[in-house]
């Protein structure tokens, strides 16, 4: 974003606080997609010149920004608009995948690879025995290191012997072992973060978040993943086509 892009004009109508202000208008500008994913704003400094508003008004609209998902801080380097990520309901891609088409830089930050014992729940969605183990991958999912879902995925131990020995792509590690997914069952409904998945998706308290349920099965119709992902609902749209029966 040119530092001579952006115009703005307050209104003598509006009693709301000149900072609110300017982030609206900014943020309008970000939603009508005048600014792209990864695009510079101007420094607080520049934004007050440029505004002939103070530092403090200038730092105050883009943390509203910020706050509403709109905008990433990058320590060191500056503010710039944020990631988002639109996903097909239609088709079975991997995170790493959809954010590769997409020009993204897909990443993982591990919290936990362990091989456990499976819950009533593993068990009855992996059509699993009551002794059965599974490994369970827990993690931070990224894209150009901003945190976009935390997500636990849970596999047979009998198809992931040794999840360390997965990378960033789960998908892609199942591809080249030869249990690539063919097809899953996915359910989505929103939820309020609590306070352990809020400071996990650095989210304020409350935040609707999107819950994903997953399962996905070989070509055999086994069971071979089971997923829990909690998405940023300010990062992710979710795309279905549909089509009038008949037509």
């Amino acid at each position: 974003m040119s530092h001579t892009s952006f115009e703005f004009k307050a209104d003598s109508n509006d009693s709301s606080p000149l900072y609110m202000q300017i982030a609206r208008k900014l943020s309008d500008e970000v939603r009508n997609g005048r600014y792209q994913v990864d695009q510079a704003l101007p420094s607080e400094r520049n934004l007050s010149e440029l505004l002939s508003v103070s530092r403090v008004t200038a730092r105050k609209a883009i943390d509203q920004l910020v706050d509403q998902g709109l905008v990433v801080r990058r320590r060191g380097s500056g503010n710039y608009i944020a990631p988002r990520i639109e996903q097909p309901l239609s088709n079975l891609t991997s995170f790493s995948e959809q954010l590769s088409q997409r020009g993204y830089q897909p990443g993982s930050r591990w919290l936990k690879r362990a091989v456990v014992s499976a819950s009533a729940d593993e068990q009855l969605s992996l059509g699993l025995s009551p002794n059965a183990r599974v490994a369970r991958l827990e993690r931070l999912r990224l894209a150009d290191d901003v945190v976009m879902a935390y997500e636990v995925s849970v596999l047979p131990h009998s198809i992931v012997a040794d999840p360390e020995a997965i990378g960033v792509s789960l998908y892609q590690y199942l591809d080249g072992i030869g249990k690539p997914p063919a097809r899953a069952l996915q359910h989505i409904r929103a939820m309020n973060a609590s306070a352990e998945l809020a400071a996990r998706l650095d989210v304020p308290l409350g935040q609707a978040v999107l819950f994903i349920t997953r399962i996905a099965y070989l070509e055999s119709g086994e069971a071979v993943e089971l997923t829990h992902s909690y998405c940023r609902s300010d990062h992710y749209d979710f795309v279905a086509e549909m089509r009038r029966a008949g037509a």
